[in-house]
């Protein structure tokens, strides 16, 4: 029999909104929200403010009016960082398997530690005092075998928590939880599972196959096992980014084409800059568009070669965005976003491929760039209308 894992799941306490909270005196006890202006969206919400039914990626006029005395404060990413460094190292000198999810977030495996630094419900005390010592943050941690019942765990006492989750007890414990805990469940397979009785995690565990089939199709099983709490995943330290993407909330709804293809170029612009400096190529190009009335889509294609080309990615995004204007005539577009996934590093460019042609243009510019900053130079096409020379 295999020895079972110790997993911690760590999650900061509304990190950002907790640093802002830290370093202002005057917003402590206070709804406090992080992010842009009224057409912005919430980045982070304070506890104070998650009581009136405020979260993160929440339309910024949604949260002033369900709390029109919410105090909003600017971004300040620097800061975040800082903290996020000094909380990721007390997590590496307990353990080298770190899993970053997020600046505020990782799983941590522990199993090799146990007798060294004591029983996992102990580590994670003593990791919780660290991180408080050092940041004046609070954490909550989540103790399991896996990385899926940690996460859960990890949420279910916030904020300062600590919950210990054991093979013995995982279904008293979870099977009470509103089915949502579990990482994949959306809000539209939430419906159907509602829709179909299922309201616990104990529900859908214990559901006919042939209902979880309806729902899930092919990955029927694998929900199953996750209700069940088994996760085989191992904690993966170091890894690589996802993406490197650029996106942008309009002060104004964009309309007219020329509007919409010019910011789709100068997000394009930025993205490949941010590849080209991390020597890294993508293998798929994604857009994400979000509509006036702030639904969201996101489309993506594979490059073949893997590249990071500006014009590349670009002939790739604005025909994916083409093919959503035509499927949605007449919508005003509130955010883009221009990405590249499925990273690998870059290789050097083939001399005689047509799509080196751009590259002593994408050199050229990012030079100018990187010693002037990004505003000294543009392509002409990805001026605003109104800047444009006729």
């Amino acid at each position: 029999m295999s020895t079972l894992r110790s997993v911690l799941h760590v999650d900061m306490d509304a990190f950002y909104a907790s640093i802002e909270q830290r370093d202002n005196p005057d917003l402590r006890g206070k709804p406090v929200v992080v992010g842009g202006d009224t057409r912005g969206v919430v980045a982070a919400a304070s506890y104070e403010a998650r009581e009136f039914g405020i979260h993160s990626a929440m339309p910024m006029s949604e949260a002033r009016r369900r709390c029109p005395h919410l105090e909003r404060v600017k971004p300040r990413m620097a800061d975040y960082r800082a903290a996020s460094k000094k909380v990721f190292a007390v997590f590496r000198e307990t353990t080298p398997l770190v899993e970053g999810l997020s600046l505020d977030e990782a799983f941590l495996d522990v199993t090799a530690c146990v007798r060294l630094l004591g029983d996992p419900p102990s580590i994670a005390k003593t990791l919780k005092a660290r991180i408080k010592e050092r940041t004046g943050l609070t954490a909550s941690v989540g103790v399991a075998w896996n990385k899926l019942v940690a996460k859960i765990a990890s949420d279910m006492e916030k904020p300062d928590g600590l919950v210990v989750i054991t093979p013995e007890h995982c279904h008293a414990k979870l099977d009470p939880l509103p089915v949502g805990v579990i990482p994949g469940i959306g809000r539209e397979t939430l419906q159907k599972l509602n829709a179909a009785g299922i309201a616990t995690v104990g529900e859908l565990r214990c559901a006919k196959e042939q209902t979880i089939a309806t729902i899930f199709g092919r990955f029927a099983k694998k929900t199953q096992a996750r209700a069940a709490g088994i996760d085989d995943r191992p904690v993966v330290p170091e890894r690589a980014g996802k993406s490197i993407s650029a996106e942008q909330t309009f002060d104004r709804d964009l309309a007219a084409w020329p509007d919409v293809e010019g910011a789709l170029l100068r997000l394009t612009e930025r993205t490949g800059q941010r590849l080209r400096k991390a020597s890294l190529a993508a293998g798929t190009v994604q857009v994400k568009i979000r509509a006036s009335d702030f639904s969201t889509v996101t489309r993506q294609r594979a490059m073949h070669p893997p590249g990071n080309g500006t014009d590349t990615i670009y002939a790739i995004a604005l025909d994916l965005l083409r093919q959503w204007m035509r499927d949605n005539p007449g919508t005003r577009i509130r955010l883009l976003g221009v990405g590249g996934s499925r990273l690998s590093p870059a290789a050097q460019p083939d001399l005689f491929a047509a799509a080196i042609e751009s590259r002593p243009v994408d050199d050229t510019v990012d030079a100018i760039r990187e010693r002037f900053g990004d505003l000294s130079v543009a392509r002409a096409r990805s001026l605003p209308t109104g800047r444009r020379k006729r």
